[in-house]
């Protein structure tokens, strides 16, 4: 049975010598994810893992994706008036989607179901919230109502690029996949490196069967999909990409998002994530991916520790 593979999302819990010094051996692949690191901050990060480490590094691009930047946190009630500008405290990233904001936009924002209405539009866009929820800085931004063009990949990912390149990384993750098209771009701009193409949109599951003959590495990211598909229905997605992917022996597909949520703060997981890992495997996932758990979860080696059993668990198939 082939080795499942493990990847970890760095972040303030596991970018550190202790964590950075456990992982070799256990895990396959160190993910910094440049959604939430500056250019500065990724070139202390690889100098950070490479005196500590031998595990190879992935750059995990920013891709087409809206993000909402706050200067401060807060939980806004059912109708609540908001401000959305250019240049005020609650920003809009790229910065050209700003122009693109219409009357009647619903902005669905970062995980807590918070959804805005777009009401006015003037040197600023007046929003009032449709549900209540809480505004987090540089959370992801899914427009409800329709689509507004975006670019592959952000001028911040092709800096991130020529740096990895200047640090000789072979890893890289092309988030916000929506065709063929990007894939095939992606692809002419790491010609010889090792790539992870992103299923988080509604786009590339409608395309995932083409996209399969123009990439090697897929990652279900089960978060950012959700916005897409209904959470209900997210279980019916990843059988269908898994069964599309068994024509293509040599293909990969990761899964990621949610696998242990609960050791955020737990230092053991729920009986329902231990059986969701094992379908995963099951389904044919050639590696499992830990997001929030190693990034800012209180117990990053446990849940690493947890997913060896999960593995070994699996590759023995019986008590």
């Amino acid at each position: 049975m082939p080795k499942k593979e493990i990847i970890c999302t760095l972040g303030p819990k596991s970018l550190n010598k202790n964590f950075l010094k456990f992982s070799n051996k256990k895990i396959s692949l160190l993910r910094l994810n440049m959604s939430h690191l500056t250019l500065n901050k990724l070139k202390k990060s690889i100098n950070i893992i490479r005196k500590n480490t031998g595990v190879p590094i992935c750059i995990d691009t920013e891709g087409a994706q809206i993000r909402v930047k706050a200067k401060k946190e807060k939980f806004l009630k059912l109708g609540q008036i908001l401000k959305i500008s250019k240049k005020g405290n609650v920003r809009l990233y790229p910065e050209h989607v700003f122009d693109d904001l219409k009357i009647g936009d619903v902005l669905n924002v970062g995980f807590s179901n918070l959804r805005i209405k777009i009401v006015k539009i003037n040197k600023n866009a007046l929003c009032k919230t449709i549900t209540s929820g809480r505004l987090e800085n540089n959370k992801g931004v899914h427009l409800e109502n329709r689509k507004i063009k975006l670019n592959f990949i952000t001028k911040k990912d092709l800096h991130a690029i020529e740096i990895g390149r200047k640090f000789k990384i072979k890893n890289y993750a092309l988030s916000f996949v929506n065709s063929v098209d990007d894939i095939i771009k992606f692809n002419k701009l790491l010609k010889a490196e090792n790539k992870i193409f992103k299923i988080e949109t509604l786009n590339a599951v409608k395309n995932f069967k083409d996209m399969l003959r123009y990439g090697n590495k897929f990652l279900i990211d089960r978060g950012d999909l959700s916005k897409e598909v209904k959470i209900e229905n997210i279980p019916i997605v990843q059988r269908k990409l898994f069964k599309l992917k068994a024509k293509y022996k040599n293909k990969k597909i990761y899964v990621a998002t949610n696998l242990l949520e609960s050791m955020l703060e737990n230092s053991y997981p729920t009986r329902g994530e231990a059986n969701d890992i094992f379908n995963s495997m099951e389904m044919g996932a050639s590696g499992l991916v830990l997001a929030a758990e190693t990034a800012i979860g209180k117990h990053p080696k446990d849940t690493v520790r947890f997913l060896q059993k999960m593995i070994k668990a699996f590759s023995r198939g019986k008590l």
